[in-house]
């Protein structure tokens, strides 16, 4: 029996929750849908977004790469997704117009200029890379995020400010205080919102809490769509503090998933017990969602704040896969 999974959030704690899933694939029969955020607007990304309008790729480009197939062929031109334009000098001294572009941003924007549908270019840059599951946007248009944030200023330590655009609230040095959207209400993606109505799980997390993970959430659509789908949930916290949640515990990123969307219950939390320390309080937290928490040793084991997508995986078979 397939278990139908989506997966939501962006950049790499998206990606690195895509390659556990792949790792699992094959012994759940899993059918992989990522829905990613569409609110960057920083690096090569912002730059297209700035320049020629769209939603933003490189979100986009990291799911896709993370669910590319074995295949040799599939793997390289994997590999040309992700490749960066170096700086050159060019023969008029101007700038470098390619310079810092990922192949597959620019791949991946001319597709949705070609077919004039963010979703059918992304399914064509799937079908490029052989990818195991099917990524989507969560809007076919682009959002700006915006947060009240206290203490950006050292000096005025209980000063709270508006800091716009994603990667301004990614590196904002003060504590998030509430986050929006805009527009307050676009129109979700219509695939995704099936896929969510047809899921058996939707999964939430890693990856930066506010900019990739927490978004989802404040799309009407989707929000309305995650409390009416039947499917379990399942929540994989973070290894450590990013600039934008600095402050803010291992218990406060599930009391935020309630902030935004108070209706939400959640069946499983996976964190990894060393980042976690002491878990009662976590444990109270995932309680008050109604999940049970899962302790796992689901980190790399160079010391660095990543997932190890093998770790991950064998974390999240047992618990995909016990109704089965």
């Amino acid at each position: 029996m397939t278990i139908r999974v989506v997966s939501f959030g962006g950049g790499h704690g998206l990606s690195a929750a895509l390659r556990a899933l792949r790792r699992c694939a094959p012994e759940l029969d899993l059918d992989i849908t990522a829905v990613v955020t569409v609110g960057d607007d920083g690096g090569s990304s912002g730059r297209l977004r700035a320049e020629r309008g769209g939603l933003p790729p490189g979100d986009l480009r990291q799911a896709l790469v993370a669910l590319a197939g074995d295949h040799p062929a599939t793997r390289r031109s994997a590999g040309l997704f992700q490749h960066r334009f170096a700086a050159v000098t060019t023969a008029g001294g101007g700038p470098d117009a390619l310079a810092g572009h990922a192949v597959g941003n620019l791949v991946i924007s001319g597709l949705m200029e070609l077919l004039g549908d963010p979703v059918a270019a992304l399914e064509h840059a799937g079908a490029m890379l052989g990818a195991v599951g099917r990524v989507l946007p969560m809007s076919c248009e682009p959002v700006d995020i915006e947060a009240q944030v206290r203490g950006t200023d050292p000096d005025r330590p209980d000063e709270v400010r508006t800091v716009r655009g994603q990667h301004q609230v990614a590196v904002s040095t003060g504590r998030v205080e509430s986050l929006r959207i805009t527009p307050q209400a676009p129109e979700a993606c219509p695939e995704a919102v099936t896929a969510i109505g047809a899921a058996d799980w939707l999964i939430f997390g890693p990856g930066s809490w506010y900019t990739s993970v927490l978004p989802h959430l404040l799309v009407p659509q989707l929000a309305a769509a995650i409390l009416a789908s039947s499917a379990r949930r399942l929540v994989t916290l973070n290894l450590a503090a990013e600039q934008e949640t600095l402050g803010l515990s291992v218990a406060d990123h599930l009391a935020a998933l309630r902030w935004y969307l108070p209706e939400l219950t959640v069946d499983y939390v996976i964190a990894d017990s060393k980042a976690v320390g002491d878990p009662a309080p976590v444990d109270r937290a995932a309680e008050s969602l109604g999940a049970r928490l899962v302790l796992a040793p689901v980190a790399v084991d160079d010391g660095t704040p990543r997932h190890d997508p093998a770790a991950l995986a064998a974390a999240l078979v047992p618990v995909l896969g016990a109704d089965r």
